[in-house]
């Protein structure tokens, strides 16, 4: 390929990118709307959110074989194909079930562009050199999808309906297929090194992960003493061992697990993974806060959220060159550990926590995460063309899981700390009771509709004072996983480890 035609590509690979990574967060501003409208019971609404990134997880591995195998292009068409027509379906949506099975076509469409558009980078740039910008491009794009779907689904919903979030996966899917289809190259594995289907570890990654996934959402949802997630999420581990043996033991295993033994690519994944664990749930928190205490559109809240991605958007170009002249090992664990003071300035600063500090905040968290550029050159560094897919795979598996478990954990243990902060008990002899209590126990913007409905305005006060503490008490929680994660990452990364030159195994 030519020059030209090479970043030509990588407009493509980042464009398609970018509309898988928005809709992780774009339904975060459209639910309030969806919620009015077909009324999801709470665990509905989780899973409306979640079913789509939970899908992904899943089945990332496969899906990148099978791209592998099938040939990138092929897959990655196909998936566009799938992610335009399901995303028309919406038209028909009247009941919550119906949503949750879109979102959940949407997961596999995705799978199958998400890894495929990292293998398809690791392939087309061949000079380390040129392959370290487009990844710094690809990783920018990765993370300002999930910045900017709450503003563009924000934006949209002034105007549309809150169909018009899964609506506005249609033309980018009708672009990307045109695009790809004349522009870019095909490529798979040689018939030499392609395996042959492996069905049963298919099958444990898919059923272990989904099994892992849930049951930590379920665990977040019902609390500590429900017994049969805790029966699933020993069944997908078991599951997942298992296919980590199978595939260490294989000459010819599905996901080549041994490129964890490399150093820097463990510590490559494990930033990628709980850098996102703790961001996800404070955006899902910080674009609550926006809407419900400080009472913005949907647009103007994804507006408020631009500090963020402007931290992102400096920085992430800038990553790879300090790293290149300052080591990796210095430049990925201060870039996590600026991202854990924003969360901090979040606590400290956050009784009653007000914009303008919120902001800050946000800012150092979007400049912190730019790192993460790094931490994605770090993964390709140290794999071998041959295995792109699967290294593609695992970074995806770990944005991914980094985003749900996020969700889950920190997002649960807000609401079960909302639940503490607000105590519900206490207005019982106001006549909130039985269903109301219910309602106004489950999430701020319960509380808000019953003190509407009652007219007993103390409710909404207090509910969002509690919402409030609780929102900042995650920040911390997330900041102090950051400041380990920055240790831990530190150590991992050889000193001698140059970002720029490829190792070849």
């Amino acid at each position: 390929m030519t020059t030209k035609q090479r970043w030509t590509a990588l407009i493509i690979l980042a464009a398609s990118l970018f509309v898988v990574t928005m809709d992780m967060t774009i339904l975060i501003m459209a639910l309030p709307d969806l919620i009015r409208e077909i009324q999801p019971t709470a665990t509905q609404q989780l899973w409306i959110v979640d079913i789509y990134s939970l899908i992904l997880a899943g089945f990332i591995i496969p899906m990148s074989t099978l791209a592998d195998r099938w040939g990138r292009k092929k897959a990655l068409l196909t998936g566009f194909t799938l992610f335009g027509l399901v995303s028309l379906l919406i038209f028909f949506a009247k009941s919550a079930s119906f949503v949750i099975a879109i979102r959940f076509l949407l997961g596999i469409a995705g799978a199958l562009i998400m890894p495929t558009t990292l293998s398809m980078i690791r392939v087309i740039f061949e000079n380390p050199k040129e392959r370290a910008t487009a990844l710094a491009v690809w990783s920018i794009v990765s993370s300002m999808g999930a910045v900017f779907g709450p503003i563009i689904g924000g934006a949209l919903l002034e105007q549309f309906s809150w169909h018009s979030a899964f609506l506005i996966n249609v033309p980018f899917a009708i672009l990307a297929v045109i695009a790809g289809l004349f522009l870019l190259p095909e490529s798979r594995v040689s018939k030499s090194q392609a395996h042959s289907w492996d069905i049963p570890s298919t099958f444990l990654s898919v059923a272990g992960m989904i099994g892992f996934v849930w049951s930590i959402k379920e665990i977040s949802k019902e609390g500590l003493s429900e017994l049969t997630p805790w029966m699933v999420i020993v069944i997908a581990f078991v599951m997942l061992i298992l296919f980590v043996r199978r595939n260490l033991s294989s000459s010819e295993p599905m996901l080549d697990v041994r490129l964890f033994n490399s150093r820097a690519f463990s510590a490559g994944t494990i930033a990628a993974f709980m850098t996102m664990f703790a961001m996800a749930s404070v955006l899902l928190l910080v674009a609550q806060w926006l809407q419900v205490v400080e009472g913005l559109s949907p647009f103007k809240a994804g507006f408020y959220l631009l500090p963020m991605a402007l931290g992102a958007m400096v920085f992430a170009p800038i990553a790879p060159g300090l790293a290149a002249r300052l080591g990796a090992k210095i430049v990925l664990p201060i870039g996590i550990g600026i991202a854990a003071i924003g969360m901090f300035v979040m606590y400290f600063f956050g009784h009653p926590l007000t914009y303008p500090t919120l902001a800050v905040a946000l800012l150092l968290v979007g400049a912190g995460t730019a790192s993460l550029a790094v931490a994605s050159a770090l993964i390709m560094l140290e794999t071998p063309t041959s295995k792109a897919g699967n290294a593609a795979a695992i970074e995806e598996s770990m944005y991914d899981l980094g985003n749900v478990f996020g969700v889950a954990v920190l997002g649960s243990l807000a609401s079960l700390l909302y639940r503490s902060y607000l105590d519900i008990e206490t207005f019982s002899f106001d006549g909130i009771a039985g269903e109301l209590a219910q309602v106004a126990n489950e999430s701020v913007i319960g509380a808000i509709e019953v003190s509407k409905i009652t007219g007993f305005t103390q409710l909404a006060t207090d509910a969002i004072a509690a919402f409030n503490d609780s929102f900042v008490a995650a920040a911390l929680i997330g900041g102090i996983i950051m400041m380990i994660i920055a240790v831990i990452v530190f150590f991992l990364i050889p000193k001698s480890l140059d970002i720029t030159k490829q190792n070849h195994h």
